[in-house]
């Protein structure tokens, strides 16, 4: 059965699957890179070999989404998942459903800090950012493997809102929203929840040991995995369009902040559109 780790783009999403992965597939708890193939990303190429599909029709592959986990789940192990997805269906297609899902954590983060992290990673201006978390049919797709695999990385994530709602309003899987910004100021506390969550929902009655979640928290702070990008770089860190040099993955960090960050343009309409969720999230 899966677990999803979901998001909408540049929630934190990468963060908690390291700190997850840290706890659940070492030792000590210590961060290691390679500890980060125990929870991929789901959907992309590699899941639909075997399936006939078109990779140059934007949602082919979303008929084969169930099957596809179908798949995955045939030796019936526990596995997460890091997802940006929406909950629902494309063309009739259900993403996922209870018989291949077991639970979820969704990382929600203020728009108007993801969408400075969006800038950054997707190379966009005001006006292309803006577009990009209020459309609800924006997708998302690996652009520079698009000439071997076409859409096959095809995911429909949506507005920013409508992401988070898809997720938190669904009754087939249990799942628990947590705030980026608390996972930031109270690392500790926010994995110890999750992973009490992760256990509960997976029938584990294993304690929780604490000493792997301090050392999961230690081992992968922002300036840490910062500093370990800039010395040996980071696998998924994307490649500029222009050249062939490659994006920062850990760019801002706690030092985004939008108030200081975006002109008042933006600022007035984020807080024009996203008004209800940011009160409901106590953002505002």
């Amino acid at each position: 059965m899966i677990f999803w780790i979901s998001s909408y783009p540049k929630s934190g999403n990468t963060w908690l699957r390291i700190l997850l992965a840290s706890y659940y597939y070492t030792k000590d708890g210590v961060f290691d890179e390679n500890v980060l193939k125990y929870i991929d990303q789901f959907p992309q190429k590699k899941f639909f070999n075997g399936f006939s599909y078109d990779p140059k029709i934007s949602t082919d592959t979303t008929k084969f989404w169930i099957k596809a986990q179908e798949k995955i789940n045939q030796d019936k192990k526990i596995r997460f998942f890091k997802t940006h997805n929406v909950f629902g269906s494309v063309n009739n297609f259900n993403f996922t459903n209870r018989e291949n899902s077991i639970g979820c954590v969704y990382v929600v983060r203020d728009p108007r800090n993801v969408i400075t992290s969006l800038k950054n990673f997707y190379e966009m201006n005001d006006d292309q950012a803006f577009k990009f978390v209020t459309s609800k049919s924006q997708y998302i797709y690996d652009l520079h493997k698009f000439s071997e695999n076409g859409y096959s990385d095809f995911q429909f994530i949506s507005s920013w809102d409508s992401n988070l709602e898809s997720w938190k309003s669904q009754k087939r899987i249990p799942v628990k929203v947590i705030r980026y910004e608390d996972l930031l100021n109270q690392t500790y506390t926010v994995v110890n929840d999750v992973i009490s969550f992760i256990n509960q929902t997976i029938g584990s009655k294993e304690k929780i040991f604490k000493n792997k979640i301090k050392n999961a928290v230690s081992s992968s702070s922002f300036s840490k995995l910062k500093d370990k990008e800039k010395s040996h770089g980071f696998l998924e860190a994307p490649r500029s369009k222009i050249g062939d040099s490659k994006i920062p993955f850990f760019n801002l960090g706690p030092k985004n902040n939008w108030k200081t960050i975006l002109n008042d343009d933006l600022k007035y309409k984020l807080n024009k559109v996203f008004k209800k969720k940011l009160e409901e999230l106590s953002y505002e």
